[in-house]
């Protein structure tokens, strides 16, 4: 559609079109069906008045005359009353005879196949990720669980779940609404995340999107995101990796082909039967009570925690009567690029100097790992900026990527080692090495603002011994979720 057109409708929406702009817009739209067809998915930038906004004959032969309004809505809304009829017949024909959307891609889903082509069916995910294109070149995806239904090509209701869009030129206007309030796209790539219970949240990634909450209207660009609540809006992190992207849907699809995950059951089956098992944290059957969402983990259907607040957390019990000289850390997590100094994956309560050995795993402010003990100190010479082992490479992907973390630990040897994705990344050499102390623990945020996490984290392992490197990678392949 081309520009005139599209200023002439927003103007017909806000009651400012004129009697000459009147004119040229009933010309245009009666002149091509086309026309008529696209002018309502243009429409839908303006979000609150998008399921009034099909004001034309569904007949492609049919003349189109729309009435000139009063300024403001009131006047708007008098003219759509006398187009209802032309509106109800339009809605039923476009529902039975388009297309709005074409599946690309699945992982974990049954009941769709690549191909397949979505109207106006009420859809509900269980579990896994389905990609789509809609009829004018957006890719959607969808994450479970998930509740959602096209209205159009160019509208997409998401009742619940959590949905990446990448957005280009031919596609703008696309919009998503939820129970909370409506993102509609200006071209650009977005998340939005309807969680069971609490407020949807706009996320940008690039571009600009106009979103929409209780008569509140926010132009959100690159880097920015709100939760639309009943007030209105209110800054968020931006959360990249909490969304799927279509690229990554393909690699998840290619590991449940090649059976990763009944390999990474078998794997988890023999570290249950370790004699030196401390925990196997898979969060399926429970494990930990605090303040966190469940989401999906690896693999579909699977769950996950979720830490988004600076209070949330999970709170453990590890066993603090005893001392374990050396101790191996391990997980699969998907997390952000925060400003905050660290991001704790599991941290023991009680950090006092007459508590020595007392565990601290975090990422730093420097995106790499950190593997703290209480009362410990490097040895001569250690090439790290602070007081505490940390890893050499950065584990953050820059977009939103599951990963493997493990850190093995020998107070004997005065040993930290890293690992990253399998592969042995650094060793850090301490001068005092105390026994690693346990006991009530917290993975997650600390309620202060230096401890914040930001992600998901699944299938913890700690075990009191030391993984050699051949027993990281075993691990790390049989959990891969991609191929």
């Amino acid at each position: 559609m081309n520009a005139d057109l599209e200023l002439l409708g927003q103007r017909y929406l806000d009651g400012s079109v004129d009697a000459e702009g009147m004119s040229r817009l009933n010309a245009m739209l009666a002149a091509d069906a086309d026309t008529r067809r696209r002018f309502a998915e243009v429409l839908n930038v303006d979000s609150a008045l998008a399921t009034q906004a099909m004001g034309w004959r569904a007949e492609p032969t049919a003349t189109l005359r729309l009435r000139a309004t009063a300024r403001g809505r009131t006047g708007w809304a008098t003219a759509f009353i006398g187009a209802a009829a032309a509106c109800i017949a339009f809605a039923i024909w476009i529902f039975s005879s388009r297309d709005f959307a074409r599946v690309e891609n699945v992982a974990g889903i049954q009941d769709l196949a690549p191909g397949s082509h979505l109207r106006g069916e009420r859809r509900e995910l269980q579990g896994g990720t389905l990609a789509l294109v809609t009829a004018h070149g957006a890719r959607v995806v969808i994450e479970a669980p998930a509740v959602f239904q096209f209205e159009s090509a160019q509208r997409l209701r998401l009742m619940r779940g959590r949905l990446s869009a990448e957005v280009p030129p031919a596609a703008k206007g696309f919009t998503v609404v939820t129970p909370s309030g409506v993102a509609v796209d200006l071209g650009t790539r977005f998340g939005v995340d309807v969680p069971a219970a609490g407020d949807a949240e706009v996320h940008v990634f690039a571009g600009e999107v106009i979103a929409l909450a209780s008569h509140d209207r926010r132009s959100l660009r690159t880097g920015d995101a709100v939760a639309m609540t009943t007030a209105g809006h209110a800054a968020r992190q931006t959360r990249s990796a909490a969304f799927i992207q279509s690229d990554e849907v393909t690699d998840l699809t290619a590991g449940l082909a090649a059976g990763q995950r009944a390999r990474s059951a078998a794997a988890l089956a023999q570290l249950r039967n370790d004699a030196a098992l401390i925990a196997l944290l898979d969060f399926e059957t429970g494990g930990g009570t605090g303040a966190f969402r469940t989401v999906q983990g690896r693999w579909p259907g699977s769950h996950a925690p979720e830490f988004v607040e600076v209070g949330d957390h999970l709170k453990l019990d590890l066993g603090g009567e005893h001392s374990w000289p050396r101790l191996t850390l391990a997980a699969w997590v998907r997390l952000d690029r925060l400003d905050a100094p660290y991001q704790s994956l599991l941290h023991t309560d009680g950090w006092a100097a007459s508590n020595p050995g007392q565990v601290h795993w975090m990422v730093n402010r420097f995106s790499t790992m950190r593997l703290a003990l209480k009362g410990n100190t490097l040895a001569a010479g250690s090439p790290e900026p602070d007081s505490f082992p940390d890893s050499r490479t950065p584990v953050l992907p820059e977009v939103g990527r599951w990963v493997h973390l493990a850190v093995i630990y020998d107070s004997e040897a005065r040993t930290t080692r890293f690992f990253l994705n399998g592969r042995f990344d650094s060793e850090s050499r301490e001068a005092t090495a105390h026994p690693a102390r346990l006991g009530p623990a917290q993975i997650g945020n600390w309620n202060r603002t230096d401890r914040k996490l930001s992600g998901r984290v699944d299938e913890m392992l700690i075990l009191g011994r030391a993984m050699t490197d051949a027993e990281i990678r075993a691990l790390f392949e049989a959990g891969n979720p991609y191929r």
